[in-house]
């Protein structure tokens, strides 16, 4: 019995090491991640996760391909109830960007700090950019581009404004910064509910 535990054991190593590595993140931030940390809690060895992720940033980055892999389905999803009209792709897009950052904040954070990923992961580099294009396409839309073709630099800047605004106002959310001084903190269903909307009425999208 003690070694077919053991063997169970072995065998959901990868997926137990991604769980407390989200769990690490939401309790100590990107930086405050180790690799030692993540083995500790799963009872291994500090070598063994190696057998599975090479090293630390072998794991953060396999965490980060999970989110944007959810993440472009979000994104996906949102696009494609939006229809015909760009504007509304654009604004439902925003709203699940907001909503997946509120779901996942552990993946959120980590999944843009390039400098904790390995931008050589053939997989991260497939769904971070499948994400990427989603947003793309529906700028490409609003503005009257082929996708074949590269956007304008007044078309580049609408995207970046889009994705400025609402990358900010997600970091924003999970960071409680929507508060004036010792006032109660935002819930995450009032900054859904209540700010999420008004923030975007004010989306650079009107009109296109």
């Amino acid at each position: 019995m003690k070694k077919k535990r053991a063997a169970y054991h072995h065998g959901d190593l990868r997926q137990q090491l991604l769980n407390a590595t989200e769990q690490i993140i939401l309790e100590r931030g990107v930086d405050g991640f180790t690799l030692r940390e993540a083995a500790r809690r799963v009872g291994v060895s500090p070598a063994a996760p190696a057998h599975h992720f090479k090293d630390a940033r072998g794991l953060l980055t396999e965490v980060a391909a999970l989110g944007f892999r959810d993440f472009g389905d979000a994104l996906q999803a949102a696009d494609e109830a939006g229809g015909a009209d760009p504007a509304e792709r654009l604004r439902l897009q925003a709203a699940a960007y907001v909503r997946f950052a509120l779901q996942h904040p552990a993946r959120f954070q980590l999944m843009f700090r390039s400098d904790k990923l390995d931008a050589g992961n053939e997989e991260f580099s497939r769904v971070s950019q499948r994400a990427y294009r989603v947003l793309d396409g529906a700028i490409h839309a609003a503005t009257h581009t082929p996708l074949d073709r590269e956007l304008a630099p007044d078309s580049h800047g609408l995207l970046l404004a889009v994705w400025s605004i609402v990358h900010g106002f997600s970091h924003l959310v999970l960071e409680w910064e929507f508060r004036a001084p010792g006032s109660e903190t935002v819930s995450k269903e009032e900054a859904l509910n209540t700010l999420l909307p008004q923030m975007l009425r004010y989306l650079p999208v009107k009109g296109v």
